[in-house]
């Protein structure tokens, strides 16, 4: 079995600042770690690998320090990894990020499943993964929260859904994204340190994929933020320190007569 999971660096802090003129992320000079959901995606691919045999290949596009995301996943135990990188890919949004990625995995051969987090923590849009599954033209199952089985050709899920567990049959291949109660992630080993330290990771680029140039990156992403404003959040109100029990009544007092104020009261006070 042949399992694919497409993972993504994320800036480490929540203090994240946008390009005003692109509408994109500034990532430089910030610190990043891998997309904190895509950890559940490589621990079930982990585990089936583990169960039914084969390999798992992480897949990131980024600049060329994502290569950090991708041998953090071998450390983890992937088997393999595949960077896709090119400045022409920059300012991607999910439609273009989705197609790039779907090329790069048609580029890698044949596949059994395809496994992503639920969402990434800084775009919070949950559209990759079944983006990826529209270019590839994939049976998918999202808010994956277990996966129960595979047999003949099949494979058994339950889906999280607002009224609790949705259980469905999805005929490989097909692509799952994973929720939180998939499974805990491992820590990666000192053997798979070891293997990622040695490991070169292909590079795939405008070079060596077969990509149509007016779906990629910027110029490619038919969605454009045309403006960017940073909410301003002002909070009046007094202070009341109450340190007797006179001082409890009046602030009592002052609270139900601002109460009043605002309309927020039904009926006589008593």
């Amino acid at each position: 079995m042949k399992i694919i999971v497409p993972i993504k660096q994320v800036p480490e802090t929540s203090n994240v600042k946008m390009d005003p003129e692109t509408g994109t992320v500034i990532r430089a000079g910030i610190e990043t770690v891998v997309n904190p959901l895509d950890l559940y995606a490589l621990e079930a691919a982990l585990r089936l690998k583990e169960q039914y045999g084969g390999t798992v290949t992480a897949i990131t596009m980024g600049p060329p320090p994502a290569v950090k995301a991708l041998k953090e996943a071998v450390a983890m135990g992937c088997d393999n990894a595949a960077l896709v990188s090119d400045r022409a890919f920059g300012g991607a949004d999910t439609w273009a990020t989705s197609y790039t990625l779907a090329q790069a995995i048609l580029h890698m051969g044949a596949f059994d499943l395809i496994l992503t987090g639920e969402r990434a923590t800084d775009g919070d849009t949950a559209q990759v993964g079944p983006g990826i599954a529209a270019w590839l033209d994939l049976p998918v199952a999202t808010y994956v929260a277990r996966i129960e089985g595979i047999a003949k050709g099949r494979l058994t899920l339950e889906r999280l859904v607002e009224e609790g567990y949705q259980q469905l049959s999805v005929p490989l291949p097909c692509l799952l994204t994973v929720v939180k109660e998939i499974a805990a992630p491992r820590l990666p080993t000192l053997r798979g340190k070891k293997a990622a330290m040695r490991m070169e990771i292909p590079v795939f680029s405008t070079a060596n994929l077969p990509l149509d140039s007016g779906c990629i990156g910027l110029k490619g992403s038919p969605t454009k933020v045309v403006r960017i404003n940073t909410p301003k959040v002002t909070r009046g109100g007094r202070k009341v320190l109450a340190t007797d029990d006179g001082a409890v009544e009046a602030a009592v007092d002052g609270l139900i007569a601002f109460l009043d104020e605002k309309g927020l009261i039904e009926g006589e006070r008593q």
